[in-house]
Order: structure tokens, then C-alpha cells, then sequence
């Protein structure tokens, strides 16, 4: 289907058995609750999917799984996110046969990219496939920073129409208009900004939190839409505590630990990643049961 790229896009989580194998049944289970709660778009295999986590045989059944899951109702979008560009065109051709709506890219993983490097990366990616692409910029994760001069040199190519910022400064929106115009669909993706890049401009939010709270995740873009900003500050002051935790090196553990304590989902992760224990765990638990106790109702 058309994506307009506007609205909450969900960064869903990838659900594991306790052996760590692939839950196909859960994930897509998970999907859909996202689905029924108001999400505008599924984004698939990104950061919190761990995506690299997962076999190529895996890929492709996560994407099935959320193409069935959306049924049509929102667009479904795959990460693709590759050690090498050769192995991103593989997956972005791939997925296009497989249903997805669009390609959220990533720069090379592990390897270090030059600009121009970077830039050739995401030009021949989009020759893959006839997919619409974001491009997901984030160098605090991935050490590869996409600077707004270099998203403008990307301009002409057709197929790449949005940009996922995820520099942890929101002064890049404001940026990117300014040296682009409208020529891409802006999309905040650091959850403790949103509310900051949707006043600069950003028509989309791809969350993580949205996996353990798709209803408050609606309801805040729904008033920042309608300009209630005061309600709008009101329930982000409730939700920022909860949206700190997308922005640390354990983000993927913080979620899925959120996810089991409102009962959706697992909080099962990939190795290396290890669910988190001692003290840590202790403080995370203490957010997200203090925002339970203290949750907000969601009055029309």
C-alpha cells in the first residue's frame, strides 16, 4: 500500500521463545495489538526488532509475519540493516517480493562509513528495489552520522522520500528544512524528543515505547496534531521518565522488559544482549511500575 510516512510508526519488537529461537506466532501476535492500537505504520526489523540478530530465513518470516498481521490496514515497513551494501540490496530486493510496503536504511553495520562512502551506500540501495525508502540516520547507535548537507546531496534520488533523525539534536529538523524544503518526510526518532520534533516539523514519530504503550503513544501525537499543547505537555511529562529508556545503550532489554510488565510481550533478547539484572533492572522496573501506578486517563 501507499505510505504517506505520517503518523506513529511502530519500531515493534522481534518476540523469542525462552531458547532464544524465533517466535513466529508471538511477534505476530504482538503486530497486531500494535495494529488494533492506533499505530499509522509497522516498522519491522529495525533497532528494537534486532534485525541483525536475525538468519536471513528468519528475516523473511518476520516480514511475512507482519504483512499478515497488518492485512493491509497500515503500511510495513523492513529495516535493512547489513554488514555489507551488496548484502542491503539482496534484502531490499528481497523484501520487496515479499509484500513490504517500504525500507527503512541504515547505514553499513559495523564498518565505519566516510560520507561518500555512506552516501554510495543508500544511492545503491535504492537501485535494489522500487520500494519508497526512509533513511534512518542515528550516529549515536551506529557511529555513522548522515549530517543534513549530506540528506540534501540524496535528493535526486526518487525513491529515497523520508529521513528518520535520530542525531539526539532536534536543531537537525529545523536543518534539514532549511536546506531541503519539502523535498523529504521528516520523522523524529528518539521517543524523549518527539514532542520537540513535532513542533519543529517532523510529521512522523517512530517509536520504541509505542511496543508497551501504543495508546498514550496515540493519544500524544493526536493532541500535538490538534495543537492541544498544553494536554500534549501534560502527558509527555508523564511519559518522558518511560521515554529515556529508548535512548540507552540497553534500549532493546528496557523495552522488552516494559513489554512483559504490561503483558505484551517477552522479554526475551538475542545474545549478546542479556536481559537486564541487579541494579539496573531494579531502576527500569521502578520507571515503568511508577508510570503504571500514575497513569494518566485518556479523555477524548
Amino acid at each position: 500500500m501507499p505510505i504517506d510516512w505520517k503518523g506513529v510508526y511502530a519500531a515493534a519488537t522481534t518476540e523469542f521463545h525462552p531458547d532464544e529461537s524465533l517466535d513466529v506466532a508471538a511477534t505476530k501476535r504482538h503486530f497486531e495489538r500494535l495494529i488494533d492500537g492506533g499505530i499509522h505504520g509497522l516498522v519491522v526489523m529495525g533497532t528494537v526488532g534486532e534485525g541483525t540478530s536475525l538468519d536471513p530465513d528468519e528475516k523473511r518470516e518476520v516480514l511475512r509475519a507482519g504483512v499478515e498481521a497488518a492485512r493491509g490496514r497500515v503500511p510495513v515497513v523492513t529495516g535493512v540493516a547489513e554488514y555489507t551494501t551488496r548484502g542491503a540490496c539482496r534484502w531490499a530486493a528481497e523484501a520487496e517480493k515479499l509484500g513490504a510496503d517500504g525500507l527503512m536504511v541504515l547505514p553499513g553495520m559495523v564498518y565505519k562509513a566516510q560520507p561518500h562512502e555512506n552516501l554510495h551506500h543508500f544511492r545503491t540501495v535504492a537501485k535494489a528495489s522500487g520500494l519508497p525508502i526512509m533513511v534512518y540516520n542515528n550516529p549515536v547507535s551506529y557511529g555513522v552520522d548522515l549530517k543534513p548537507e549530506h540528506v540534501a546531496e540524496l535528493a535526486d534520488v526518487p525513491t529515497i522520500v523520508a529521513v528518520k533523525e535520530s542525531s539526539d539534536d532536534p536543531r537537525r529538523i529545523t536543518d534539514l528544512f532549511n536546506l531541503t524544503g519539502n523535498r523529504f518526510v521528516l520523522l523524529g526518532g528518539v521517543d524523549d524528543l518527539a514532542l520537540e520534533s513535532i513542533l519543529l516539523g517532523a510529521v512522523g514519530w517512530v517509536s520504541g515505547l509505542v511496543n508497551a504503550f501504543p495508546a498514550e503513544n496515540r493519544r500524544l501525537w493526536d493532541l500535538a496534531m490538534a495543537g492541544r499543547w498544553q494536554e500534549a505537555r501534560d502527558l509527555y511529562r508523564w511519559y518522558t521518565p518511560l521515554l529515556h529508556l529508548d535512548t540507552l545503550p540497553t534500549l532493546v532489554q528496557c523495552i522488552k522488559l516494559a513489554d512483559a510488565e504490561v503483558g505484551l510481550g517477552s522479554e526475551t533478547v538475542r545474545a549478546p544482549r542479556r536481559p537486564l539484572v541487579g541494579a539496573e533492572r531494579e531502576e527500569v522496573l521502578r520507571i515503568i511500575r511508577t508510570a503504571l501506578a500514575t497513569r494518566p486517563a485518556l479523555a477524548g
